[in-house]
């Protein structure tokens, strides 16, 4: 008997994106280190919400944990407005066993409530494999608990054309001074803008993407300065010079045509991929979240379909040594320690937490698994190894928003001559206002 997959989407927790009844035939690739728990024939019904109107990667983990119970079912619901509704959600009668929870939620006193519902995933009673996640995007609280489990991470850099760099006899480039030859070389082969962008503030941008990995690895470097960043501190504002500068001369270097970019792409995302899979752009400046729409997108390109070609993810090397690596995390897992149905809940997340499901499950997304091996999808085998001391996570830093806007405005107004770097540096906590 074939599952029958109903979606609804809906603001409400009634309204649901269903998975599956009872009676499933065997499904290929189940992660062969799961061992269930219970019986087979154990009866659940369970819940995750989240922010996606489209868990396609979450509809295929829960498909292959059919395979071992089979009488159950696994309810998906897309809540619009998230951070406004999914406390409620919680406090519902019907509340959630699986919730998403996104790194920026932490220290919002009014989303304290998802902490404090969340279940501890690092009680050995539990019987879950945290190791297998990486070092760099594994949450551990102050006092040892780990109240998420990371199921998509991203990153910021550049997604390379290998076709053209294999065409030209290139490499693909490891520090800016590469960089800047590599550029000169594909100009003189006609390539008008080696390196294009969204010229847009926000964080799939040109400015971001390329200059804020080496902001973020200033402040790991040096943290005295974060608490005068975050309260946007005028003086703060020397931390962007360096980032800011090396930004300045990837434009007027020539690798980099801001006008090309704003003529040619209308948005950060949707129109960032279809125009670097009309074949002619070298290097495209995204972040991870980008990459992740490439794969539904290959089929709706006319000119990629007429000439497809192999493309991967690198970090930009914005730095004289090589590029920055931000390890983030995308999408995160907390279960309801108050849920009716906690044990199956636990063991859903038990089968999700190891190195083949949630590999596959970012596979599926396109997005980078969260898990120490990389090798599932090869877009992503350059940031296998990549060098630790320029890696930056989510707790080697903590810059709040509103930092993070201020360098984003900044390196908008940079590249777009609005504001010198030196104008910049001396107005810092006063540019994204403007």
């Amino acid at each position: 008997m074939n599952r029958r997959i109903k979606t609804i989407i809906s603001t409400a927790l009634a309204a649901t994106m269903v998975f599956g009844v009872a009676g499933c035939g065997g499904i290929q690739g189940t992660s062969k280190e799961f061992s269930p728990k219970y019986s087979s024939d154990t009866e659940y019904k369970l819940s995750v919400v989240g922010t996606y109107s489209n868990f396609e990667s979450l509809e295929s983990a829960i498909e292959r944990f059919y395979e071992h119970y089979p009488n159950g079912e696994i309810e998906y619901n897309y809540l619009d407005d998230y951070s406004n509704t999914i406390v409620n959600a919680l406090a519902g009668q019907e509340a959630p066993d699986i919730y998403v929870v996104q790194p920026w939620m932490y220290g919002n006193e009014k989303l304290d409530p998802l902490f404090s519902a969340a279940e501890n995933l690092a009680d050995s009673k539990l019987n879950i494999n945290l190791d297998c996640i990486r070092q760099g995007v594994r949450w551990e609280m102050n006092n040892g608990e780990v109240l998420t489990l990371p199921v998509f991470a991203t990153s910021y850099g550049m997604l390379v054309n290998m076709d053209i760099f294999e065409k030209e006899g290139l490499k693909v480039p490891k520090t800016y001074g590469e960089l800047k030859e590599t550029c000169e070389k594909l100009k003189a082969a006609g390539y008008e803008s080696p390196i294009m962008g969204s010229n847009t503030s926000t964080t799939p941008g040109i400015g971001y993407t390329f200059a804020y990995p080496m902001f973020a690895k200033t402040v790991k470097d040096d943290r005295s300065i974060e608490a005068d960043l975050n309260n946007l501190v005028p003086s703060a504002g020397e931390a962007m010079r360096a980032p800011l500068t090396r930004l300045k001369e990837l434009v007027d270097s020539g690798c980099i045509d801001i006008d090309k970019c704003t003529a040619e792409i209308e948005d950060d995302y949707n129109a960032v991929i279809m125009r670097f899979f009309e074949g002619d752009v070298p290097m495209m400046l995204c972040s991870g979240d980008v990459v992740s729409g490439t794969k539904k997108r290959e089929s709706k390109s006319e000119a990629f379909s007429a000439n497809p070609f192999k493309y991967d993810f690198y970090i930009a090397p914005s730095g004289d040594e090589g590029g920055y690596y931000m390890d983030s995390m995308s999408i995160l897992f907390s279960v309801n320690k108050n849920s009716t149905n906690l044990d199956m809940t636990n063991e859903f997340i038990r089968f999700l937490t190891s190195e083949k499901e949630l590999g596959l499950m970012a596979q599926e997304k396109r997005l980078i698994t969260p898990t120490k091996d990389y090798s599932l999808d090869e877009v992503y085998a350059s940031l296998s190894g990549f060098p630790a001391d320029r890696t930056v996570n989510f707790r080697d830093t903590e810059i709040l928003d509103t930092a993070v806007k201020e360098f984003r405005a900044a390196a908008y107004a940079v590249i777009n001559g609005e504001m010198s770097v030196d104008e910049a540096v001396a107005g810092y906590g006063s540019i994204s206002g403007k």
